[in-house]
């Protein structure tokens, strides 16, 4: 623990608030200033970009819970949101009440998002209400294998209940989570997802990144590697990615309304 607490960034220390404002301004200080996030966080915005082959110039494309982020670098028109109000985004709104209309939406992009959601039901409804027919909600999302439960149950802040149900007993925006829900609604609890929403078709669930964004040291430490070794990181998941259904803390999510 005094380890941890030698690498504890010194402008999170003290920070008891998480759902102020300032608690998200300062995180998009840290991804700016930490290497490995930033390059992390273009990495994993390079998967929403992908996503978008074959879209007509003319599209709506929303990012629900974009905090800190830097997203519009990467995908220059796609619509900014957060349930709080911060500078730099474009729209203010809860995610389970949405102000599109009905089969607008191309995309959704989701980093890190959906297991703050203390309503789920009323979420994806909102997303099945929201999306075009084709339309898709591309989501990464920490991932239940036996290395990221490890990570997460004892060395994040956040709480990590596999055993939990779909809602979040607090609404708080940030400080309300469970890692686990993702794996919960979508592998645990996959069936009564397609019953409840039999217009969303999970495409796909793939589990990846185990090292980058622990050597990142997160919103909460000291990045634990130089900079120039993100790309020999990123090497060696690669080389390791037949574990990754073991060791991944992430998985992307892809979602697409039919």
């Amino acid at each position: 623990m005094s380890i941890l607490r030698f690498l504890q960034l010194p402008y999170m220390i003290g920070i008891k608030d998480l759902d102020h404002p300032k608690t998200t301004i300062i995180r998009r200080k840290i991804i700016e200033e930490n290497v490995f996030l930033k390059n992390l966080y273009a990495d994993f915005y390079a998967t929403f970009k992908n996503s978008l082959t074959g879209l007509p110039k003319k599209r709506k494309l929303v990012e629900i819970g974009s905090g800190g982020g830097f997203i519009k670098k990467i995908i220059p028109d796609v619509i900014t949101s957060d349930v709080i109000k911060l500078p730099e985004v474009d729209r203010h709104f809860s995610a389970t009440k949405m102000p599109f209309k009905k089969g607008s939406i191309d995309r959704f992009f989701m980093l890190n998002v959906i297991h703050h959601i203390s309503n789920q039901r009323l979420f994806f409804k909102e997303i099945d209400r929201s999306l075009k027919n084709k339309g898709k909600l591309i989501a990464i999302e920490p991932a239940n294998t036996l290395w990221g439960r490890f990570i997460y149950k004892n060395f994040h802040y956040e709480d990590f209940d596999p055993r939990g149900d779909w809602a979040l007993k607090s609404q708080k925006a940030l400080s309300s989570a469970n890692g686990a829900l993702p794996w919960i609604i979508f592998i645990r609890d996959r069936k009564r997802f397609e019953m409840l929403f039999p217009h969303l078709k999970i495409r796909k669930i793939i589990s990846h990144t185990p090292m980058r964004y622990l050597v990142s040291g997160g919103m909460s430490y000291r990045q634990l590697l130089p900079s120039w070794t993100y790309k020999i990181v990123k090497n060696l998941e690669e080389l390791a990615s037949p574990l990754s259904k073991f060791i991944g803390m992430f998985y992307t999510i892809e979602i697409e309304k039919c």
